[in-house]
């Protein structure tokens, strides 16, 4: 069967402009699955500030605009004719986001979707029953921590997934509590109360997943450097699983850190060093809240999530 829609596009982009990262998955659908031609990320900071002041920062909208439109011109050299959008927690929230989507169309020509923290959760859902070969019908919870969001999938045998998103992400809770380096008890203590706060308004206290799946950059990071990775390139933990302990321990380090000692740790990404320690406390608290051994961690988020969409509804 051809994957080739009914303009005749096989190759197809994926843009997910997110609180933290912009990232981009350009694939050849052609032959029916996803073959990636590029995978492309860059660090933005497009939420930071967001949360005190409802607004997107001057600095950094202009450094993810041009992120957009550098890979933006990659997809289309490659072939790409169809750019598939998803934009998420810090436009959602910013007051200017529909100026900075008017700008992104002036310069790129692409329409940039906002899309809602459901859509966000369903786009991870897919990513990851499709990205890890996963038995959607077995109990399971999914778990994206963004910059500014976290989306939450619960899944049960006989039951319509519950999609939820919550306003704590790794930006967005450094912002709040941290003002120290590295951050004092107290700060993380407010963390970490912040999140089991939030976790438990949610009144699933009773559900406990066979399985945690933790998607996206944050869970990777926690990742290599919990296995002692020498690369900032994650693919090589897409499907490997961390013990509770594991999580509970790297996050731990995070904090006793400063962010210059965080910096130098294998496996940690340039530009995640200053947030990871609110990322990983809520990891952390989502293992401890839903009594999980262990995380199972995918490299393949929103971006992959609408690939896999494109795919499905051409056949």
């Amino acid at each position: 069967m051809s994957a080739a829609g009914s303009d005749g596009t096989a190759i197809v982009a994926a843009l997910d402009v997110g609180s933290n990262t912009v990232l981009m998955l350009v694939a050849d659908l052609s032959a029916g699955r996803v073959r990636p031609l590029a995978e492309l990320l860059k660090i933005t900071r497009l939420g930071r500030g967001v949360d005190r002041t409802g607004m997107l920062d001057a600095g950094t909208a202009s450094l993810t605009l041009a992120a957009i439109a550098e890979f933006v011109d990659k997809a289309r050299a490659l072939g790409a004719q169809k750019i598939l959008t998803a934009a998420t927690a810090a436009l959602r929230d910013a007051r200017n986001g529909p100026e900075f989507i008017e700008q992104v169309r002036l310069r790129t020509g692409v329409a940039l979707e906002i899309i809602s923290g459901r859509t966000e959760a369903q786009l991870n859902f897919l990513a990851a029953v499709h990205g890890l070969g996963i038995d959607p019908a077995q109990a399971m919870l999914i778990v994206d921590i963004g910059g500014g969001s976290t989306e939450l999938i619960r899944c049960e045998s006989g039951a319509a997934a519950a999609l939820v998103s919550l306003q704590i992400g790794s930006v967005r809770l450094t912002e709040r509590f941290i003002r120290h380096d590295p951050p004092d008890p107290a700060e993380r203590g407010q963390i970490y109360a912040a999140v089991r706060g939030q976790l438990a308004a949610l009144g699933w206290d009773n559900f406990r997943p066979a399985r945690v799946v933790g998607v996206a950059g944050t869970v990777t990071t926690v990742a290599a450097v919990a296995l002692g990775l020498r690369t900032a390139q994650h693919s090589s933990v897409h499907g490997r699983q961390l013990t509770g302990d594991q999580v509970a321990e790297t996050a731990r380090r995070f904090f006793r850190l400063t962010v210059a000692q965080r910096r130098q740790l294998p496996g940690m990404v340039e530009g995640r060093a200053d947030v990871i320690c609110a990322g990983a406390a809520i990891l952390d608290c989502v293992t401890e809240f839903f009594g999980a051994q262990g995380v199972i961690v995918s490299d393949q988020g929103v971006r992959w999530g609408l690939i896999y969409r494109e795919l499905a509804g051409r056949g």
